[in-house]
């Protein structure tokens, strides 16, 4: 069951659509179920209203593998750069300029899109269905996994498992890294985090620029996270034919204690 509502940003004095999936049978249970938050809400569930028309598909997949588990989609901002300034926590950096071929003043919103999620979404959930309100994980794609690994470093007592999807880290590449390194991530539970070879799409020495970059994340995750899956998926390209068919594993991965 998909319920959508638009909840007030205060942060970014807006409206914005929310989408939430119930699991099946959760009218008929008197049950509480972990919450799953996720980013660029169009593209989660169905491909009606996505972006490009494809989706990730999980309405139709939860359905069928009956997970219990509340998923929570924020809809990304659609207007101009609005979805890298929300998605990113700083401004875009040096590694990003090199990249790009230019300094881009885009970013830096992201501390306050985080903050609109655990300070009003939130609660806003956890008071308006029933949830386990200590059992809360993030997951995005591209920069959504940027900023999905943001919140694990400044809520990790929130989001204890996190997915990143073929994360952007590259326009925030310096920061993160660095707040990783100075982040208590003990409490996180689990983190799982791909990337695939042929993100874009022929150029063999752009590809390996940004898997380069991802390593670097990752090596510092090994560090510091027990329960790390990373996952290198050949031939993949950074669209969402190619995200959809990992979603089965990343959600078995993140709940598969689910039912125990």
């Amino acid at each position: 069951m998909l319920e959508k509502f638009p909840v007030y940003m205060s942060s970014f004095n807006q409206e914005r659509l929310i989408r939430v999936y119930l699991p099946h049978g959760y009218n008929e249970k008197d049950k509480r179920f972990p919450v799953l938050y996720m980013h660029d809400g169009q593209n989660v569930f169905e491909d009606e209203g996505a972006i490009k028309g494809v989706s990730l598909g999980m309405k139709d997949y939860l359905d069928k593998s009956g997970l219990e588990v509340i998923v929570v989609a924020v809809d990304l901002n659609p207007e101009g750069e609005e979805r890298i300034n929300e998605y990113c926590p700083w401004v875009n950096g040096e590694v990003s300029k090199q990249i790009l071929g230019y300094a881009s003043p885009t970013g830096g919103r992201g501390e306050e899109y985080i903050g609109f999620i655990v300070n009003e979404l939130k609660p806003l959930i956890d008071g308006k269905y029933r949830t386990l309100e200590n059992h809360s994980s993030m997951a995005g794609i591209s920069l959504g996994g940027l900023i999905s690994t943001y919140a694990a470093c400044c809520y990790p007592h929130i989001f204890k498992r996190i997915a990143a999807l073929s994360p952007g880290f590259y326009r925030n590449q310096e920061e993160i890294e660095e707040l990783l390194r100075t982040s208590d991530l003990s409490e996180i539970e689990k983190f799982y985090m791909d990337f695939g070879t042929k993100e874009v799409g022929a150029d063999e020495e752009l590809n390996q620029v940004f898997l380069t970059l991802t390593k670097g994340v990752y090596e510092i995750l090994n560090d510091k996270i027990t329960n790390l899956n990373f996952q290198i998926i050949e031939d993949a390209e950074h669209a969402y034919i190619f995200f959809r068919k990992r979603i089965p594993e990343v959600l078995s991965y993140l709940f598969s204690d689910l039912g125990e």
